[in-house]
């Protein structure tokens, strides 16, 4: 199952990454080659690439991880252990190490937890486990019915800009219509890996195009807090960090106030582009049912025109 949200909605919850859907995928792009547009298209192999290690939390006994994960999402041991159906004595034995939990405990544990595929690895091994989830890159054999859908949603998406990111923001594919749109970014944010939070912000960016830029910046930085609350990961608050740290340029330091037909529904993307400006709304597709690490964190963002001028603009733009 694939699932589809659309962002900018208030109250929005979910997978954090910022406008996903699908763009089309050049034939060129799997391979890795320039396109014609002189944008690297990487590897599926490349941002995509994941391993069961786990980087937010170090090495050590599974009692502090399991309790990590109980305090991050603000359980009791009450509370938890009436979720799993074990009693409180049993797992506070287990926190402290007085007692070993089974296979079973531990899943049962980090489903009830919601802790992510890749953590889940980290507290079977710290429970003397093996790991459970597979972490293939996108073009492992066992993936090419995911990497196919990923291809057609990507392509079925042009002339409308798409992309797939992985669970930190870097770019793991795109469609020929993303190109057009990033020409004067300077070429160390196009320098592999590409991370979409920072190519969208920087000032050497597309931020002194984004026309409703101090909108669209707060909206990116709430769903990149959604999810840092929802995972913990350390690289994503330095990610977080960076990208409050900087400067608005001075054209875009007031903030543009939204349309009045998408007042309360979406937060839209303005972005000035030399034959006038794009006026888009973005959705994130993500797969529903994943077992595999890499999956699990990859999401497609898409881009759609909010009104007709855009549209006949992404049009224009795909037959230059």
């Amino acid at each position: 199952m694939v699932l589809l949200r659309l962002h900018g909605v208030d109250n929005v919850q979910g997978y954090g990454l910022g406008a996903h859907c699908a763009l089309g995928l050049p034939v060129e792009c799997a391979s890795g080659r320039f396109n014609t547009r002189g944008l690297r298209q990487p590897r599926f192999s490349g941002a995509a690439h994941a391993d069961c290690r786990t980087t937010s939390l170090p090495r050590s006994p599974f009692g502090a991880h399991l309790r990590h994960w109980r305090q991050h999402r603000h359980l009791s041991q009450q509370g938890l252990a009436l979720e799993a159906d074990i009693s409180t004595r049993h797992l506070s034995y287990v926190e402290t190490g007085r007692a070993l939990p089974s296979r079973d405990m531990v899943l049962r544990l980090a489903e009830r937890l919601s802790v992510p595929l890749r953590e889940r690895n980290a507290l079977l091994i710290a429970a003397g486990y093996a790991p459970m989830y597979a972490a293939r890159t996108l073009d492992h054999p066992d993936l090419a019915a995911a990497r196919k859908a990923v291809e057609r949603i990507l392509k079925g998406h042009e002339p409308f800009p798409a992309l797939a990111i992985d669970r930190h923001w870097n770019m793991v594919t795109h469609n020929a219509a993303v190109a057009p749109l990033l020409a004067g970014v300077a070429p160390h944010l196009l320098e592999a890996p590409v991370n979409v939070l920072r190519l969208s912000l920087h000032p050497e960016g597309l931020a002194p195009r984004i026309t409703n830029l101090a909108q669209w910046r707060d909206h990116l930085l709430a769903r990149l807090a959604q999810q840092i609350a929802a995972t913990g990961d350390d690289a994503l608050r330095a990610l977080r960090d960076e990208l409050a740290a900087y400067s608005a340029p001075a054209a875009a330091a007031a903030h543009a106030p939204v349309d009045d037909e998408l007042a309360g529904v979406v937060v839209p993307l303005h972005l000035q582009t030399p034959r006038g400006v794009l006026r888009l709304i973005s959705t994130t597709t993500i797969f529903g049912t994943p077992v595999d690490v890499t999956l699990q964190e990859l999401a497609m963002e898409a881009f759609l025109p909010a009104d007709a001028a855009t549209a006949h603009l992404l049009a224009a733009f795909a037959q230059a």
